[in-house]
């Protein structure tokens, strides 16, 4: 949602590096291009002006004249600006004294409240919660029976005592929902109500009698993320109508330009607490308002995928891992270890999204939206195809057993190949890593070895490579050798081809754990 934003960013802030000092007027130009990039992403023209008018008062200040890196500077002025307009701080729901905690969803029709319904009680049960949603749109179409769906595929109790379909009171179904709740000892309830198509003052009515009816401990409004200002305005008129404590943001991974995300806290004064990013359930998650502005200046958001990988990753099989690729050149990390890796990853999400929160990854958007999922089934169809034998050891494989393996997996035998031939890459250069080498291609890392103040004796030279007296034709055989070691540190087994790795790249602390 926020690519096109945080293109104009990136581009404003390339054109800042390598000045060892800014001017009034490079500050006055870079205010002026965030300026048009936060018009164009729609945002709301008061947030504008309050947001450019902290930037310049900040920039033009002693923090960035005296910085040794002033672009940096600047860079860290807007982000934390950004942080600031999306809510400063992450706003956590506040629970009853008493149980059941009632959690009311409101929000025009067709902004996703039903299935974020759904969402939310996953994540609410995940936390270790007994939630209970409780069908009180009883106009729409089979929204009811939509609402029981999405329940059970959530895996939690639903309240539906009505039919729908212009059947029901539900004010009453709200008010004796709670004593459901009570009966069955469900510590949450969450109340979905009708939608509406605009501002409809019968149904604001019915918001605010569903509201005295049961005392709601928060009032979430759903707004879908896609609809630009006009769901500033709706926010703006159901504050006053109704009123509500939280935002929860729905659609957040379509193509619209993200100006009601950047909008909607300054406008309304309501801080924004969820954002579902996808159709899928577990597309759902408390929203973190540094986090997002560090998506949208390309800075990465490691602590979500951290957080993603030890929901995912168990750590005794993480630690069992490490210890097979720190045995003598990872030998005994073989294709069933690399399947069972390949399948948890997978378990993480979409491989597009987990890169994406990855710092600079913006740079390469193209390319990691061009990426195939299904490559990851194609692979794990291949490993399945071989025998115990040959996953053990894949050293075995010869031309025979590969048509086989390929017959039974449905591609090309030149896809069994290359896959043995990664693998093996992939192999040693997670061995070296685990053993404290650093990775081929990057200098060493903190922790991990291969830099500064470790030193490995290094192989003798083969026989025939030895360098040549002749200064020119010893000058041409550096260079290739150079253009060789260049070529090699592109792609490999997890990279993207064609992109050199970076190598300025450190790994946070909280992932060094993971590599044993």
């Amino acid at each position: 949602m926020f690519d096109t934003l945080s293109d104009r960013l990136s581009a404003t802030f390339k054109n800042l590096r390598g000045k060892g000092r800014l001017s009034e007027a490079d500050i006055d130009a870079t205010a002026r291009e965030i300026r048009i990039a936060l018009l164009e992403a729609d945002v709301a023209l008061p947030v504008v002006r309050t947001f450019i008018k902290s930037v310049k008062e900040r920039s033009l200040g002693s923090e960035v004249s005296k910085a040794l890196n002033p672009a940096q500077q600047v860079l860290k002025i807007v982000n934390e600006e950004l942080v600031t307009i999306l809510g400063g701080e992450t706003r956590r729901l506040r629970f009853a004294k008493q149980p059941p905690t009632v959690i009311m969803l409101a929000g025009l029709q067709g902004a996703g409240k039903t299935t974020l319904a759904g969402k939310l009680g996953r994540w609410l049960k995940e936390q270790g919660h007994s939630p209970l949603l409780v069908a009180c749109d009883l106009q729409r179409p089979n929204a009811v029976n939509q609402l029981s769906v999405v329940a059970e595929r959530a895996g939690v109790a639903v309240y539906a005592p009505e039919p729908g379909n212009g059947v029901g009171d539900p004010v009453k179904v709200a008010k004796d929902s709670i004593d459901f709740a009570k009966s069955r000892v469900h510590d949450i309830v969450i109340v979905d109500t009708a939608g509406r198509l605009g501002i409809d003052q019968e149904m604001m009515q019915q918001a605010a009698d569903i509201r005295d009816a049961v005392g709601p401990d928060e009032i979430l409004f759903v707004v879908d993320a896609m609809i630009g200002q006009d769901a500033v305005n709706t926010a703006e008129a159901f504050r006053d109508g109704v009123g509500f404590d939280g935002v929860v943001l729905s659609k957040l991974d379509g193509d619209a330009r993200g100006g009601a995300a950047l909008s909607i806290r300054q406008v309304t004064g309501k801080p924004i607490m969820f954002a579902s990013n996808g159709e899928k359930l577990d597309d759902f998650d408390a929203f973190h308002p540094d986090r997002m502005a560090s998506r949208i200046l390309d800075m990465g958001d490691l602590l979500t995928l951290i957080e993603q990988a030890e929901k995912t990753f168990d750590q005794a099989e993480a630690q069992k891992m490490a210890e097979k690729l720190a045995s003598k050149k990872g030998q005994d990390f073989t294709l069933d270890d690399f399947l069972s890796q390949m399948e948890q990853v997978r378990k993480m999400g979409s491989i597009s999204k987990l890169l994406g929160m990855l710092p600079g990854m913006g740079q390469i958007k193209d390319q990691i939206n061009s990426l195939d999922e299904r490559d990851v089934d194609r692979t794990a169809a291949i490993i399945k195809s071989m025998t115990p034998a040959e996953r053990q050891e894949p050293t075995i494989i010869n031309g025979s057993r590969r048509a086989r393996i390929a017959k039974g997996s449905g591609v090309e035998v030149s896809a069994v190949k290359n896959l043995v031939e990664r693998f093996f890459e992939a192999r040693k250069m997670m061995s070296r890593m685990a053993q404290g080498g650093g990775m081929p291609g990057m200098p060493g890392m903190p922790g991990m070895g291969g830099g500064p103040g470790r030193t490995k004796k290094q192989p003798k030279k083969a026989k025939g490579k030895q360098r040549s007296g002749n200064p020119m034709k010893r000058k041409q055989q550096e260079q290739e050798e150079a253009a060789r070691r260049a070529a090699a540190a592109q792609g490999g087994a997890f990279g993207v081809p064609g992109q050199q790795a970076p190598q300025d790249f450190e790994l946070p602390d909280e992932f060094k754990k993971f590599m044993g």
